[in-house]
C-alpha cells in the first residue's frame, strides 16, 4: 500500500469540505485507497491548511486526521506531502498555486484557476516548465445524466448535433428574512464574484467534452437584485452578476445557449438541464436523469392559437436506463487522478484546460461590456 499525503488548503469552505475531503479524500481513505489498473493500491494522508487553527483542529478532531496547520509555507517545503489540493477563493488561488508549482508539488485544485486568462495561462506554462503534474476539477462531466449523454453521442443517436440549450441555476434568498444559499463574496465583483466567473469554466468544459471547442461567445450578464444582505445580516450592494445569458458557437457549426441565473425560480425537473436536438433524436438531461425521443418517435404538432392543445409531450419521452453504477463525481475524479499521478499517465484535464474555462469567462465578460459577439483564441503552451 501506497499512501499518498495531500496538502488540502481551503477544506473549510463548502465545496473544500462537503465534496473534496469528506465525500472524496475521507471517503478513499476510510475504504482502505483504492487499487490501480496494475495492482498497486494507494490510499491517501491528507494535511488540512487554513487560516483559522481552532477550525482546522475540530475538522482534525471530527474526522480523524492527525496532520494540520495555518503555515502553507511550511507544508510547501515539508516532501512528506506530494500533492497540493487548492479549494481557496478565487482571488487567492493563483498566488498558492504559484508557491505550490515553485515547490514541485503536483497540483489538483477547483476552478476558475485564476482571476485572469493571463494568470492562468501562465500557471500552466509555470508547471509545464517544472515538470509539474496538474488536475483542474471538471466535475459536471461525472454527473449521472450528463455520462448518460455522453453514452448516447458516443452511440450516433442523434446523428448530426444542431443545438444544445441549457438551464441553470435557482433562487438564491437575498438574506434579509432568509439566509442565503450562497457566501456574499459571490455578489462582489472585487471579491471575485459573478455567475460568469462561476459558470462559465464549467461550460467551457462540459461544451468542448462533449459537443466542441467553443469558437465565439455573446453574453448578457446582469445584476437583477442588488441590494443584499451578508453573512452577519449586514445590507450591501451587490456589485457582480447574480445571472447571464449566452449564446456560444461550436465547432461543427452546433449553437449551444446556457441560461445561469440565481435569480430563478425552478420549474424543470432539476437545477441543471441540457436538451439537445440532433437530425435523428433528441434528449433531455439532468444532474440524474436522462430522456430521448428518436425521430421516428417524434410527434406532428401543428400550431393552432385558437384550440387548446391536449397532447401530452411528455408522454413521446422515453427515460435513459440506469446500466451504470456511478459514485460521487468530484470523487470518482479524485480517483482518476490519483491513478494518473501514480502511474505517470498523460491527463488530460490540466492548468491549460482551466485556462481555457478562465478564457470563456473573461470573453463573456467582454461581450457583456462591448455589446457583441466576441471570438476565442486557441490558447497554447508554446
Amino acid at each position: 500500500m501506497r499512501e499518498i499525503g495531500m496538502i488540502m488548503n481551503g477544506v473549510s469552505g463548502r465545496m473544500g469540505y462537503r465534496q473534496h475531503l469528506v465525500r472524496s479524500i475521507l471517503a478513499i481513505r476510510d475504504q482502505g485507497g483504492i487499487e490501480l489498473p496494475d495492482g498497486t493500491k494507494v490510499t491517501v494522508k491528507p494535511l488540512l491548511v487554513g487560516r483559522s487553527e481552532a477550525k482546522l483542529a475540530d475538522l482534525a478532531a471530527k474526522h480523524g486526521i492527525e496532520d494540520y496547520t495555518t503555515d502553507l509555507d511550511a507544508a510547501l517545503a515539508d516532501p512528506r506531502w506530494e500533492i497540493y489540493a487548492d479549494f481557496l477563493v478565487t482571488k487567492a488561488r493563483a498566488s498558492a498555486l504559484r508557491k505550490a508549482i515553485a515547490a514541485g508539488k503536483t497540483i489538483y485544485t477547483e476552478k476558475p484557476t485564476a482571476e485572469t486568462v493571463a494568470e492562468a495561462l501562465e500557471l500552466a506554462k509555470l508547471a509545464q516548465a517544472a515538470g509539474v503534474k496538474t488536475g483542474v476539477v471538471h466535475d459536471k462531466l461525472y454527473l449521472p445524466g450528463l455520462q448518460k449523454l455522453k453514452r448516447l453521442i458516443d452511440s450516433g443517436f442523434f446523428g448530426r448535433i444542431l443545438s444544445v440549450r441549457g438551464e441553470f441555476g435557482y433562487w438564491v434568498f437575498e438574506g434579509d428574512w432568509q439566509p442565503a444559499q450562497r457566501p456574499s463574496w459571490n455578489y462582489r465583483a472585487e471579491d471575485g464574484g459573478g455567475i460568469i466567473v462561476d459558470m462559465f469554466p464549467h461550460w467551457n468544459y462540459v461544451l468542448e467534452n462533449l459537443f466542441g471547442d467553443v469558437k465565439t461567445v455573446y453574453a448578457q450578464a446582469a445584476v437583477h437584485i442588488s441590494d443584499r444582505w451578508d453573512e452577519k445580516g449586514e445590507h450591501y450592494t451587490a456589485t457582480a452578476e447574480d445571472a447571464a445569458y449566452g449564446i456560444f458557437e461550436l465547432e461543427g457549426d452546433i449553437i449551444a445557449q446556457i441560461n445561469s441565473s440565481w435569480t430563478v425560480r425552478v420549474n424543470r425537473d432539476e437545477l441543471v438541464e441540457f436538451h439537445v436536438d440532433g437530425t435523428h433524436g433528441s434528449a433531455v438531461v439532468g444532474l440524474f436523469g436522462a430522456k430521448i425521443q428518436h425521430r421516428n418517435a417524434t410527434p406532428k404538432p401543428v400550431w393552432n392559437p385558437d384550440l387548446a392543445d391536449d397532447h401530452d409531450y411528455d408522454a413521446d419521452w422515453a427515460e435513459v436506463p440506469t446500466n451504470d453504477v456511478f459514485q460521487n463525481g468530484f470523487r470518482q475524479q479524485w480517483e482518476e487522478f490519483l491513478a494518473s499521478y501514480v502511474l505517470d499517465t498523460p491527463y488530460e484535464f490540466d492548468l491549460l484546460s482551466g485556462a481555457r474555462g478562465v478564457l470563456l469567462a473573461e470573453a463573456g465578460l467582454q461581450s457583456s461590456r462591448e455589446g457583441r459577439k466576441v471570438e476565442l483564441p486557441t490558447l497554447s503552451l508554446d
